[in-house]
């Protein structure tokens, strides 16, 4: 049995105002394209498949799209499940006409469980139990228990229904959405909860042949047989580092587990850059930096007049400026100060404050200037 491991692709997602509809299509074609080349049996997408409960339209086409193509023009069954961005609801309504067309969504957690069994090219059967993310209030109403207090105890609430179903002559795959204690996160992530009852340990998972995880948005093994496929694409600036993938999983008919990460082309690719104005202003413009999304960190001690647009002219990409001091945005100002009771003692140790260097002697010479300005005005004002 070969099947594709993926999730997280947040359709619907916006970056920095940005829609990012066309990247996603963009990516998902190439998707497409994978899962016929590689003859896989099956395509398990591991929940946030949106990117909020109501996703614009645009985004709702191009999930009908994607998933059209899949199971009605390769004809592969597809394994889905909500995670915490997914309106449960929403993204299952559909899933009594669907299924027979070999789609098949888990939205709302349920006491039953469901269990989708298909079978491989070498006849290797393999039943895939869908697990939708859900918090532990919910868990307890569906599962009449008032001992579920974290979403551990939600996640294990689920596992135990399918214990019992699990046959020795087949082999088990669990799709779920969790955040799995010790795992790597990004900051494009919503946490589950304050603290740390949002994680679960790997040993809920005993007994299982392969876990297909979504929510946390680098690609990584937690363990040989529990893996999180990592996002569709890059969703924030501390994602610029990563290599976005689907994980093409082999299972064999007796549970051996081969993981192969296959790295997916992006329209735009993410980049951070740091130096001063001057300097990334006379850098040699790197051919790959030219359609990337771009975020530049200046280092300049002094303020730099409207810096954002004029590093578009070189980055016509630029989507976010901060400044290593502290300060961020297109372009940070004169700090406003009061006028009265000002010394040029306090404002030198307000500015090593904040731009962690002494004022220079220059700076020095600028402020003394000033303060006397503002020092006659003052005068001015009172006579």
């Amino acid at each position: 049995m070969r099947f594709i491991h993926t999730g997280d692709w947040h359709l619907g997602r916006l970056f920095h105002n940005l829609h990012l509809t066309d990247d996603q299509r963009f990516t998902l074609e190439a998707l497409l394209r994978l899962a016929e080349e590689r003859r896989v049996d099956a395509v398990v997408i591991a929940g946030d498949v949106y990117d909020r409960a109501v996703p614009p339209t645009e985004a709702v086409e191009l999930l009908n799209d994607v998933l059209g193509q899949i199971a009605l023009e390769l004809r592969i069954p597809v394994v889905m499940i909500a995670g915490n961005h997914d309106s449960p609801v929403r993204l299952q309504y559909l899933n009594g006409l669907v299924s027979r067309v070999g789609v098949h969504v888990v939205g709302a957690v349920g006491a039953q469980p469901q269990g989708v069994e298909i079978v491989g090219a070498d006849d290797v059967r393999v039943v895939f139990w869908p697990l939708a993310y859900t918090d532990p209030e919910t868990a307890r109403c569906e599962f009449c228990s008032d001992d579920i207090h974290t979403h551990e105890a939600a996640l294990c609430a689920q596992i135990d229904t399918i214990h019992e179903h699990m046959s020795n002559d087949s082999r088990h795959v669990v799709v779920g959405h969790a955040f799995v204690t010790g795992a790597a996160t990004s900051e494009s992530e919503r946490p589950l909860t304050v603290g740390g009852t949002g994680e679960v340990s790997c040993g809920v998972f005993e007994g299982c042949d392969y876990v297909a995880l979504g929510h946390l948005h680098r690609p990584q093994t937690v363990t040989d047989r529990v893996r999180y496929a990592g996002s569709l694409l890059k969703y924030s600036f501390d994602e610029a580092d990563h290599l976005k993938s689907v994980t093409i999983v082999d299972l064999d008919s007796e549970g051996g587990v081969v993981c192969e990460e296959v790295p997916l082309p992006a329209r735009h690719d993410l980049i951070r850059l740091s130096g001063t104005f001057d300097e990334l202003m006379a850098r040699p413009i790197d051919p790959t930096h030219k359609d990337a999304y771009v975020e530049v960190s200046l280092t300049d001690s002094d303020t730099v007049l409207d810096p954002m647009q004029r590093l578009r002219a070189i980055y016509p990409n630029i989507l976010s400026l901060t400044r290593e001091t502290g300060s961020s945005g297109p372009g940070v100002g004169p700090v406003r100060l009061p006028k009265v009771h000002m010394t040029d003692d306090l404002f030198a140790e307000f500015y090593e404050d904040v731009t962690g260097h002494p004022l220079s002697s220059e700076q020095e010479s600028q402020l003394g200037a000033a303060l006397g300005e503002l020092e006659l005005e003052r005068r001015e004002a009172a006579s």
